[in-house]
């Protein structure tokens, strides 16, 4: 068998799942992962993901709207299990038909993984240990994305690679598992199709493709970057339970210690209540990531971004992308088969 055809079956339960024709489900990633990239992503054979982050119902319902008039491939939606309009956002989803639904963020509320399944939708969760993995499964899910702390944005403790020995003998085969974080390469890609992935998530690796509406600036950041230089936010308050934040090392690590400051002033003055705090936290990276991405000011702005960011190494068409990942992926499995 050649590694195309070893590929492609190893990926087989993946794409089924996704009706899409590789496992390479795309990294929701607020401000970028909208309608160009999305349908792009689609378009070029992996599965596009719309990050709804703060988005209001009337903004998502636009959205989908916008990316169905730009492919017509199959894309899914992620939600923030946190946002305070979930359910509307659940019905904006339905209305469009969207097939997949990827909430993150924690564990859903009560009923909104019945609601999303009563659509006809599939519904894909993030487990970040193996014991959260299995309560997911017993309530119904579709499929799992694990990802380690490698990743860009919000992130956990653990590593993708001890995430994947941990959790894909237990679960793999009772549902479909993607693993993401830190993967800029189909070597790697090969390797936890192997373990018994179905699939991978990937978001780095796409941000500066040449259908990404990411300003010129944010772009050159990644190009210009190493791994090493995409660090995590440090939380100051032990009473305010910050998720670390991986980005581009910048003086916005600075404007986040005076934010958190500033919330748990307001948490000791009684003035908010701790929901409403860890909201405010979420508002204020939606704000950072905005002023990075859109408007390019990558020093004050939150330039996110995983570890795999040293492997972005020029602005290409992301067909271009996917079909390296695709021949490395190939290559590696034909090797190794050798």
């Amino acid at each position: 068998m050649s590694g195309g055809a070893r590929l492609a079956a190893l990926m087989e339960r993946g794409a089924a799942l996704l009706g899409s024709d590789y496992a390479i489900l795309g990294g929701a990633m607020s401000w970028v992962s909208e309608r160009n990239l999305v349908a792009a992503m689609s378009n070029a054979g992996c599965f596009g993901v719309i990050a709804c982050g703060a988005m209001t119902p009337e903004l998502l319902d636009a959205e989908i709207a916008g990316t169905r008039a730009l492919t017509a491939k199959p894309f899914g939606v992620n939600l923030i299990t946190m946002h305070p309009q979930l359910t509307d956002l659940i019905e904006v989803c339905a209305k469009h038909g969207v097939g997949h639904v990827v909430l993150a963020g924690g564990l859903p509320p009560g009923g909104a993984i019945e609601r999303i399944k009563a659509s006809g939708a599939k519904v894909i969760c993030f487990a970040p240990a193996l014991a959260l993995a299995k309560k997911l499964i017993r309530s119904g899910i579709d499929a799992l994305v694990i990802e380690g702390m490698e990743a860009g944005g919000h992130i956990g403790p653990v590593s993708t690679s001890v995430l994947a020995q941990e959790i894909l003998p237990v679960v793999a085969g009772e549902l479909p598992v993607f693993v993401a974080g830190g993967i800029g390469r189909g070597e790697a890609i090969a390797g936890y199709l192997e373990m018994g992935a179905a699939g991978v998530q990937l978001g780095t690796r796409f941000v500066c493709a040449a259908e990404s509406i990411a300003h010129p600036n944010f772009k050159r950041a990644f190009i210009r970057a190493s791994a090493r230089d995409a660090i995590t936010s440090v939380q100051i308050d032990p009473r305010l339970p910050v998720i670390p934040v991986r980005a581009l090392r910048n003086a916005s690590s600075e404007l986040f210690t005076a934010k958190q400051r500033e919330v748990a002033q307001l948490l000791d003055d009684g003035k908010v209540e701790m929901a409403e705090a860890q909201l405010q936290i979420e508002h204020y990276w939606a704000g950072a990531l905005r002023r990075a991405v859109i408007d390019g000011d990558v020093e004050h702005g939150s330039v996110m971004a995983g570890q795999s960011v040293g492997m972005v190494t020029k602005e290409e068409p992301l067909a271009d992308i996917v079909a390296t990942l695709i021949g490395e992926a190939s290559a590696a499995l034909e090797q190794r088969a050798a």
